[in-house]
Order: C-alpha cells, then structure tokens, then sequence
C-alpha cells in the first residue's frame, strides 16, 4: 500500500539516508528511533508534505512525486493525517475541525446533513460527547480532548490509509492508553493501513505488526514486536531498558 523508495534527504546534515521501506495493505507499521532521525521526515513525504532531495513514496501504486498535482489531490483523499499537535484551526468549532477533513468537494457532494451525521459518528468514535463538544472551539478543550478532535479529523472521511505523527505526545498515561486503544479501534474497523510515528516503544509494540527503528537516517531494524524484543541490536535494548525505566517511575508518581 505505501513503499518508500530510496528516500533521501538533507536541511543543515542529512536527515534520511536512502530509506527503501514497504507497508503491507492493512498493517499497522509503527517508525520509533531516537530524536532528530527523521520519524516525522519520513512521515510528511508519505503525502507530499516534505520533498525528498532523491527518491520517491507510491501509494497504491501511484507515485507522490512524479504523478503530477491531480494524482497527488487523488491520493490525499485516501489519507488521514493525525498532526502532532494536533493542529486544530483555532478559529473554527470542533464541528468544523473535523468536517475538515472530509474535503470541500466530499462536503457539497454530502450535504449538510449527511456531513453532521459522519462528524458526530467521528466524535462518538473518539469517545467525545458531539452534543458537549461540537460547538466548542479548541482553546476550550483540554491537551487530551484536542488529540482526540485531531484523530476524529483524521478518520472522518474513512480513509484507506492513516499516518500518526507522534499521537500520544505531551498526554498523561490514562489518555495516552486511550489514544492507543482508539487506534486499535479505528484500524480494526476500517481496515486501514496505519503508519505510527512515536517515541512511546511499549505503546508502538502493542499497536502494531511491524515495528521499524531508524536512527542516523538508515533503518536500522524492521521486523514483529516480538522480533523487536528479542534482537540483540543494543540500541533496540536500550530502547526497551529505556521504556522500562520510564513506566516504572510512571508507576511510582501514580502511586
């Protein structure tokens, strides 16, 4: 469903070093690593966002970069992107946040009642109270309530593929099970292909089918959690010792 051929690229210092990496349709692919290399890169060329300075990403089979503007249009339609931050237009409602990603075009084909219908659908599958929430804009929601807004925008339009960039980001462990659970939920019903950014190992292992470390800009392992677990690669278990470390305090702050 999604291949990354030969992704290379550069700002300052290289920041992907030639990525060869391919998605299965319907599996669920997390990308961990250490800061600054290159998760989040990676992730905005699947839709164009970035351009990389040598290769290419083909969704479906259709090229992102050498396809022309309406095969790009053709395959963002496909895609639902959950921003890190979430990235909710500020002035607008959550009604509008979410009806966003629908696509004007998908909007005046619906119709008003049909898209109020999908957005409360999207809400009430995040677990959000469309009747509490739908008029609210997102200043007055908090940091969790907002991750999940951005996830609801993200699904609306039942796309065939979602990307997760860094969705647990900054949330508490009660929220980030949640959001972890829900992406579980979403990718089990709709049958999506889901790429997941994240520097919550333990979280990436349970969500997904492959798990792909990158670090320097190369991938440096890609393979089942279990396979992640057992590789004797020390960064892998540096990671692992790392994420232990961290929800051992977590318990203890809990307690």
């Amino acid at each position: 469903m999604v291949e990354y051929i030969d992704i290379w690229k550069a700002f300052d210092v290289p920041v992907l070093k030639g990525v060869d990496l391919t998605v299965q349709t319907g599996e669920t692919l997390a990308i961990v690593g250490p800061s600054g290399t290159g998760k989040s890169v990676l992730l905005k060329t699947t839709l164009g966002l970035i351009v990389p300075d040598r290769g290419d990403v083909r969704i479906d089979g259709k090229s992102v970069f050498f396809g022309g503007a309406r095969e790009l249009r053709s395959i963002r339609r496909q895609v639902g992107y959950v921003f890190q931050n979430a990235a909710l237009f500020d002035s607008m409602t959550v009604y509008e946040n979410v009806a966003e990603g629908l696509g004007e075009r998908e909007i005046v084909t619906l119709g008003r009642r049909e898209v109020i219908r999908r957005v409360v659908d999207a809400l009430e599958h995040v677990n959000l109270d469309p009747p509490v929430v739908m008029n609210k804009l997102p200043s007055e929601l908090s940091g969790g309530m907002r991750k999940r807004v951005g996830l609801a925008r993200a699904f609306v339009g039942r796309p065939q593929i979602l990307l997760y960039d860094e969705p647990v980001t900054g949330l508490d462990p009660v929220n980030t099970a949640l959001v972890h659970r829900l992406i579980e939920n979403l990718d089990d019903e709709l049958g999506a292909t889901s790429i997941v950014v994240t520097h919550d190992v333990e979280g990436a292992l349970a969500v997904s089918d492959r798990v792909a470390l990158l670090e320097g800009g190369k991938l440096r392992f890609v393979g089942t959690p279990d396979e992640f677990r057992a590789a004797p690669d020390p960064l892998v278990q540096a990671f692992l010792d790392r994420e232990a470390a961290a929800v051992a305090a977590e318990t203890m702050e809990i307690e």
